[in-house]
């Protein structure tokens, strides 16, 4: 829907339709485009404009009440100086401190004790959630920092890790995975702070209403009766209801747990919406929520490797937004962490880190030879340095069981 807006309600992640007057008037060359970098806003400000055009189905609408009343609260705690409000307040409002990118290396033994945190703060939280009491929204924004931390120093320390989950505590870290994946996707798309961490919030509680669904048929190995995965089905609804009566809980969590099963071509649930129907931090949570669900490992079937997931979701057109879709492989790689991959050189390598400047040569790990069929001693190559390159995503099936190499470097 195009909306007409002052300067002064302008943020990041808002689509600029058109800006009026000639280009002489402002610094940009086309009139049309996502607003991603706080230097164009600043521009914007700048500019002798005093409203343009905003197409809220392509990028953010302003502040609603709900989210400027909760900016007076942050306000209002900070006179009354009432420390418990002015934290939980601060987590989500709070722009994010400058953060230098580290090496996925690095950042994995940092992302391990989020990893291992997290499961049991989730775990609690769902607990609570089965036994029908509220959640803590205290513990939800806690994780939500960190996690967010994290995913600015390196996305691909805690997304991977992430993925390693067993059948035991399968929802609950696909929670924690859904919800670095929104954050990591909401900072390619150029959202702002508040708008990355109630994104976080979504995807960390988009399933709670599984808690509803019974334990027998939500573990079930075996294929779902039609009943069954009705019952599955109703998740979203409930978890909704669930989210609706928590103080603090921002509309995109509610937003995103009722839809993230939603299709643009109308086959989803719960109500068949279709295109611009479905908002974009709904759109992002669809995508997300079925990336992580493909890579891991479930009762019923082995996960697949990101790329092989990649390919599966780029094919099922109509499924999702193709702009968010971009924006997500952007995210997470071209060649994900943790992709095999053929090089050129004829040997098979696992990638473990990603290049930012170009994604097409990220750093891999060399461990079988396609000519001789022997395993290599595992050796990295950073492809931005080397003369081997990668030519096509690999299936390790196709020479046999073989054993992928951890991803450290």
């Amino acid at each position: 829907m195009l909306k007409s807006i002052t300067t002064e309600q302008l943020r990041l992640g808002m689509y600029v339709h058109s800006i009026p007057g000639s280009w002489i008037n402002h610094p940009f060359w086309r009139n049309s485009f996502l607003l991603e970098k706080p230097e164009d806003l600043q521009a914007l400000f700048a500019a002798k404009i005093s409203e343009l055009l905003i197409d809220t189905s392509k990028g953010l609408d302003v502040l609603s009440e709900e989210e400027l009343a909760e900016a007076e609260q942050v306000e209002e705690a900070q006179d009354e100086g009432d420390p418990q409000l002015i934290a939980a307040a601060a987590a989500i409002t709070a722009a994010p401190a400058r953060v230098t990118r580290v090496s996925t290396d690095v950042e994995r033994l940092r992302a391990q004790k989020i990893i291992s945190s997290s499961r049991d703060t989730v775990m609690s939280m769902f607990a609570e959630a089965r036994m029908g009491k509220a959640i803590d929204i205290k513990d939800a924004i806690g994780l939500v920092t960190e996690i967010t931390s994290s995913v600015s120093r390196n996305a691909d320390a805690l997304i991977s890790l992430a993925r390693l989950k067993n059948a035991d505590d399968y929802t609950y870290m696909h929670s924690v995975a859904v919800c670095a994946l929104m954050i990591s996707l909401s900072n390619q798309l150029g959202l702002s702070a508040d708008a990355t961490r109630q994104a976080g919030m979504a995807g960390l509680l988009h399933d709670v209403g599984k808690m509803a669904v019974p334990l027998d048929i939500l573990n079930k190995p075996a294929k779902l009766t039609e009943e069954e995965f009705a019952s599955v089905r109703s998740h979203t609804v409930a978890g909704h209801a669930m989210l609706r009566g928590i103080d603090g809980i921002g509309s995109d969590a509610l937003d995103v747990a009722l839809h993230h099963h939603e299709k643009i071509d109308g086959s989803g649930y719960p109500f068949n919406l279709k295109g611009d129907q479905i908002s974009l931090v709904a759109k992002m949570g669809a995508v997300c929520d079925v990336y992580d669900a493909v890579t891991s490992n479930r009762p019923y079937k082995a996960g697949w490797d990101p790329a092989r997931s990649i390919k599966h979701m780029a094919g099922n057109q109509g499924h999702f937004d193709p702009m968010v879709l971009e924006a997500f492989v952007k995210a997470i790689g071209i060649y994900p962490t943790g992709s095999c991959v053929l090089m050129h050189s004829g040997k098979l390598a696992l990638v473990v880190d990603q290049r930012m400047n170009n994604l097409l040569t990220p750093k891999v790990k060399v461990f079988y030879s396609t000519q001789n069929h022997a395993y290599l001693k595992p050796e990295i190559i950073d492809l931005g340095h080397a003369s081997d390159k990668i030519i096509a995503y690999a299936d390790p099936g196709k020479w046999g069981n073989l054993q992928l190499p951890n991803a450290d470097l």
